[in-house]
């Protein structure tokens, strides 16, 4: 029997009609809307979806932030055999119009009227377009477009019969969804995810991690993305629980969305973890006296119990009365400051992240599982897990997949949740897709107990004129254990020796501008911080590499890499080639002094 995420739809409406399974906010208040009503959310839709002809193997596109409309779009494209494919919002006018063409997309859904007139600058360019769909709350006359409820309304003249009949000849190993790279790279390119990649990983993630109907979590990343799709749409409809849609912005709303809604399933990419940490530890270094004496007496208590949760295990005796004193005094208070107070399960991934990071909130009792991924296995090849982690590696490999290093120490995957290929790309697909395993283009090593390390990426790899080959990751990774450092980019392609671009947290900024009575000075170029980065860079970063490793000079940049200015992913990994072009001045005057 097919066992999709549809399937799985349509069983909670049966089985939990009158349970949660989303809120919105609407004014002050979180709104829930019922399993039932969502699966007829979704049924609607499809109908709607096959009234403006949308076929078999027909793909369709979204544009817009993490709505309900969003999952219920997409799910009705999957339901009537169609494949979404996520556009991000800051992609431009041209790099909407390249992935519409690419996936001969007849119809597309927008958020609002800024995102419609990008679709409205480049669609007589388009011959495959032939419907614009806008979500709730946006009016525009236009022939093309329809709105929400516009659209909803076509579904009327479609027999719900046509619905089960496109369900019922779902096959597993169908394209079920296209993920587009954020295209570091080159051109984005469509990742094909089969009903079975999606449903397998969804089942496993529900099974290592233990999510059930009762957990809840916040939708706030880009829904174009794998890791957010998997926690908002297919994980929480295999476990049935439910999702909160963040407020647009998250930047201006998360944490008050999540002070209110309070998950108890939270994933962040590490940029979000690096700002928890940067936050709190800013906090805890205001308090003096006694507080501060408690602060650190309560971290060492979190370091030794975080060991042992580690392993599986719990306090007792003493360091299980330390641990409850510590959670009431310190640990519940910085949880709660967060929107984490009731969170058993955080996890980490999309990018690297600092194992200091990781310590450090851990000493805090917060957990962090990380993942490590890609597009093209559906989100997850390795997990820490509860009761096994190592901090500093990205776990042992996904249940179901098999995870093995090639020659060159390439780590390659193969299982239910790896990917049929690139769409329309035979060439890439033979390239990354060896004999039924993905060759992932990144760099790992195992230890003893299968847990494994990223070493870096083989594109990344910097390869200084002298011949020395070298893995950036590591490197800057431990630069953004500096005080005050926010993002880190090595630099060093065919140059006789490595340098780094460094950005700034503004709140560590301002805090030593005062402590050195620097204020209303040009900060990034003061000798006085640049002296201070230097001892730190000499005593966390060069003091643990090899030679040909060292840091010699260093640039810190007036600004913070942006996803505006092409410099980081919508995801906020970082582009070092638009990086190498934003800031090429920066970087020769490290090489001509």
């Amino acid at each position: 029997m097919t066992d999709t995420i549809l399937h799985r739809l349509h069983e909670n409406g049966r089985k939990r009609p009158n349970a949660p399974a989303y809120y919105e906010k609407i004014g002050s208040t979180w709104v829930p809307t019922s399993w039932k009503e969502y699966t007829n959310q979704v049924r609607q839709a499809a109908r709607a979806l096959v009234a403006l002809g949308v076929q078999p193997n027909q793909n369709v596109t979204i544009l817009g932030f993490n709505r309900p409309e969003w999952v219920i779009f997409d799910l009705a494209s999957m339901l009537i055999g169609g494949a979404p494919a996520g556009i991000y919002t800051t992609n431009s006018p041209h790099e909407c119009k390249y992935i519409i063409e690419n996936a001969e997309a007849p119809v597309i859904l927008v958020e609002n009227q800024s995102q419609w007139k990008k679709i409205r600058e480049v669609r007589d360019d388009i011959d495959c377009l032939k419907h614009i769909v806008l979500m709730k709350g946006t009016q525009i006359d236009d022939e093309m477009t329809l709105s929400w409820e516009a659209f909803l309304a076509k579904g009327d003249e479609v027999d719900e019969s046509v619905v089960d009949a496109r369900m019922n000849a779902l096959q597993d190993d169908q394209l079920a969804t296209l993920i587009y790279t954020s295209g570091t790279t080159g051109p984005p390119k469509g990742v094909m995810l089969s009903h079975k990649n999606l449903a397998s990983t969804a089942r496993n993630a529900q099974n290592l991690i233990e999510l059930v109907p009762s957990d809840r979590t916040i939708s706030y990343l880009p829904l174009s993305h794998i890791a957010e799709q998997m926690f908002t749409i297919h994980a929480a409809i295999t476990a049935a629980y439910q999702v909160y849609y963040a407020e647009f912005s998250p930047q201006d709303h998360l944490n008050r969305n999540m002070k209110e809604m309070k998950p108890t399933v939270f994933f962040g990419v590490p940029r979000i973890f690096e700002r928890f940490q940067a936050g709190v530890s800013a906090q805890l270094g205001h308090a003096t006296g006694a507080k501060a004496k408690i602060a650190e007496w309560a971290r060492g208590v979190g370091t030794k119990v975080n060991a042992l949760h580690n392993r599986g295990q719990e306090p007792s005796g003493l360091l299980a009365l330390q641990y409850k004193l510590a959670k009431k005094l310190v640990f519940d208070k910085v949880k709660d400051g967060l929107g984490l107070s009731e969170a058993r399960i955080m996890i980490v991934s999309a990018a690297p992240i600092s194992p200091e990071i990781l310590q450090y909130l851990a000493s805090l009792d917060m957990s962090i599982l990380e993942l490590y991924g890609q597009s093209e296995d559906c989100g997850p090849t390795t997990t820490n897990r509860p009761g096994a982690i190592k901090i500093g590696s990205v776990g042992q490999a996904w249940p179901g997949s098999e995870v093995k290093l090639g020659p060159d120490g390439e780590i390659l995957v193969k299982g239910p949740n790896v990917f049929l290929g690139y769409f329309k790309s035979e060439e890439a697909t033979a390239s990354d897709l060896v004999d039924g395993w993905l060759h992932s283009g990144d760099l790992g090593a195992f230890d003893e107990e299968g847990f494994l390390s990223i070493v870096g990426r083989k594109k990344e790899i910097i390869i200084t004129s002298g011949g020395k080959n070298i893995a950036p990751k590591n490197i800057e990774a431990a630069l953004k254990n500096v005080s005050m450092v926010s993002q880190a980019v090595v630099i060093g392609e065919k140059r006789r020796y490595l340098t780094a671009l460094l950005t700034l947290d503004p709140e560590a900024a301002r805090a030593f501008a005062q402590e050195h009575g620097l204020e209303g000075q040009v900060l990034h170029e003061h000798p006085t911080l640049r002296a201070h980065l230097q001892k730190e860079i000499d005593e966390k970063v060069n003091s643990l590499f090899a030679r040909v490793e060292h840091v010699r000079d260093f640039r810190v940049l007036p600004r913070d890499f942006t996803v505006e200015d092409g410099e980081l992913t919508p995801t906020l990994k970082i582009k070092r080639r638009i990086i190498n072009d934003n800031f090429a001045d920066a970087i020769e005057s490290m090489y001509t002094e």
